[in-house]
């Protein structure tokens, strides 16, 4: 059978549940909230609701939006305790991509909290930019995010393909013209993930490399 190969010059990739394996540690700094906020919400409630965009979540569990900003402070006070590792593999695929393809990365994750990761991690010199939460007023699945990165790199939806974890990833592809690419990871939206129809779907991002071509 043969093996389905996109070509292109960029790779532009979502962090969490793609290349970093931080689940867990999303989980518990929500309880850690939840409780602060004296919310009876359990593992099982947030995975029925998870979005990337935190602030659906936030309606879901009835947070009112006067008090979306200390739910914001007190889950950074919980994240910042913890050091999720990448996922398997995945610092061997950003190697072997950084050889051949411009790389960036756009996430719905906080500037703040990512660049850190990424300087911890020792990965922010092989990316050539970085869209976080803050950086556009829309964000996942609104294409906004992915078109503020193919400005900076001065290119076009079909030099690029972009790959992600959750339907809200595709549904960006998508909307910005881009071709994506799904993968299977830690995070409950990756179950919804075939319903967006991804161009492939991975089970692993130790798959990527052998589907592309520069």
């Amino acid at each position: 059978m043969s093996r389905k190969i996109f070509c292109t010059r960029i790779v532009l990739l979502d962090w969490d549940g793609t290349l970093l394996n931080s689940y867990a540690s999303d989980v518990r700094a929500y309880l850690a909230m939840f409780r602060a906020l004296e919310i009876d919400w359990d593992i099982a409630d947030l995975e029925r609701v998870y979005c990337p965009d935190w602030y659906q979540v936030y309606r879901a569990a009835q947070i009112p939006r006067t008090s979306w900003q200390r739910a914001n402070r007190l889950w950074r006070r919980a994240y910042s305790k913890e050091r999720p590792l990448l996922l398997a593999g995945a610092r061997a695929v950003i190697r072997t991509l950084g050889r051949q393809f411009t790389l960036g990365i756009v996430t719905s994750g906080s500037c703040d909290r990512v660049r850190k990761q990424l300087r911890e991690l020792q990965l922010r010199d092989y990316f050539a930019t970085c869209v976080y939460s803050e950086d556009t007023s829309r964000r996942k699945p609104h294409p906004a995010p992915l078109a503020l990165a193919l400005k900076r790199l001065r290119a076009g939806a079909e030099d690029a393909i972009y790959v992600g974890d959750t339907p809200e990833d595709i549904k960006m592809a998508r909307g910005a013209g881009m071709r994506a690419i799904g993968v299977l990871g830690p995070f409950p939206t990756s179950k919804l993930i075939r319903r967006a129809r991804p161009d492939l779907l991975l089970r692993s991002v130790r798959e990527l490399p052998r589907h592309l071509k520069s």
